[in-house]
């Protein structure tokens, strides 16, 4: 695989916008949220989750039109653009959020992660466009492993905050995303056909989702994985939501701790990502994807029977590789298995599944605390999800479902 100028662009954006989910939704604000912000016990769980499930709502019911749109209209970078400086604004707003000002951290939050999902939706649609058939794997997973360098650097520098004041963290996450972001924007051209008319696109995006529901029996090998991703990315996005939160409770972990923690998980990440993306290309990302779920699983029960903080930071490590490698795999089997004229559009149902997911888990997680009064019993529910996952995954004809696009092509 030969590195370009696109590809040197689109990675930059993993470096850029990682900052965003591993220091505010993974390792400090949602802890500084449930502390600080509710501070009222197991009450702040559920208020958490329900941000993150009403802003993932949104994404989900938006992403499929906005994917048909940014397919016919070839606008992908504007759409990038505006939810990437949405997230990027609304980011360094939480600045604001103070003890008791629930309503409003809760408002800034939802909207600062619309901008950063949904702007995924356009940004994974330049894949295809950037690189080879071939090397989708290998591409995909060195964006994972370049944005967990990222989450990285901006681990490293909030580090450098925590002991003075905690909500310097957010300004500076947003300049580091906003500022990052633009080598995408720069170096990496939209592929237009200049002999589009001009015609209502939002009328266009309309009837282009419905083909797609209508010929959706075409790509049923598509389908079924993305129902499969639906199951499993539950478990996925409830360990991002939830890890930092899980170590304060279970272990009294402080925010020096759990940043330190967020880092070896971040270093094992970029370890997952960059060797699990060739091996996608060398094995198949359905056999991949699988290997990273028996992960996940053996992940989720030690972190039910770890009895200690040093214990705890094995699972981190461990986490790491699932999460870096399940995420590449993922990306590159939604790719291959969507036709290249549609892949805006397929990704954003790919982002639907995904985002649809990221609703129940979290709610699921929350609502066990409040019952068991424990996160450790809560965990386990995360479990059943990589579980279930695993089985519709194996439903999957991988081959088929990449002779189905050649054929829709041809």
């Amino acid at each position: 695989m030969k590195l370009n100028r696109s590809i040197v662009g689109w990675v930059s954006y993993d470096f850029a916008n990682s900052s965003f989910t591993t220091v505010i939704i993974t390792a400090v604000y949602s802890v500084y949220f449930k502390d600080v912000v509710v501070g009222n016990g197991d009450r702040g769980d559920l208020y958490w989750a329900i941000a993150i499930s009403i802003s993932m709502l949104v994404v989900a019911l938006s992403a499929p039109m906005l994917g048909a749109i940014s397919d016919y209209s070839q606008t992908k970078k504007r759409f990038l653009i505006l939810f990437c400086y949405t997230s990027v604004i609304f980011t360094a707003l939480l600045f604001f959020v103070r003890q008791g000002t629930i309503f409003w951290g809760m408002l800034l939050f939802i909207i600062a992660n619309i901008g950063f999902e949904g702007g995924n939706v356009f940004y994974n649609a330049f894949l295809p466009e950037i690189t080879e058939k071939k090397n989708i794997g290998k591409v995909s997973g060195l964006g994972w492993g370049i944005g967990y360098l990222g989450g990285l650097s901006a681990l490293g520098l909030s580090l450098l905050l925590v002991g003075k004041n905690i909500v310097l963290i957010f300004p500076m996450i947003a300049i580091f995303f906003g500022l990052f972001a633009i080598p995408m924007f720069i170096l990496v051209p939209e592929k237009r056909d200049l002999d589009r008319r001009k015609i209502n696109y939002l009328k266009a995006g309309y009837q282009r989702l419905l083909q797609t529901f209508k010929h959706i029996n075409k790509f049923k090998e598509l389908g079924k994985f993305l129902v499969s991703f639906f199951i499993y990315n539950d478990g996925i996005k409830t360990v991002i939501v939830f890890a930092a939160i899980y170590g304060r409770e279970r272990f009294g972990m402080n925010f020096n701790q759990l940043i330190i923690y967020i880092i070896f998980a971040n270093i094992t990440s970029f370890w997952g990502a960059i060797s699990f993306g060739h091996i996608v290309d060398k094995i198949g990302a359905k056999k991949t994807i699988s290997i990273t779920l028996i992960i996940w699983i053996a992940v989720v029960i030690w972190a039910f029977f770890c009895p200690n903080i040093l214990q705890f930071y094995g699972v981190g490590l461990l986490a790491g590789v699932a999460i870096g490698s399940c995420q590449a795999a993922s990306r590159s089997m939604v790719s291959l298995l969507s036709p290249k004229d549609k892949q805006a559009e397929f990704f954003g149902f790919y982002a639907m599944s995904g985002k649809a997911a990221a609703i129940l888990g979290p709610i699921v997680y929350a609502l066990l605390v409040l019952l068991f009064q424990s996160h450790r019993f809560a965990i386990l529910s995360i479990a059943f999800f990589f579980i279930f996952g695993f089985v519709i995954l194996q439903t999957v004809d991988e081959k088929s479902g990449i002779d189905a696009t050649k054929s829709h092509l041809e």
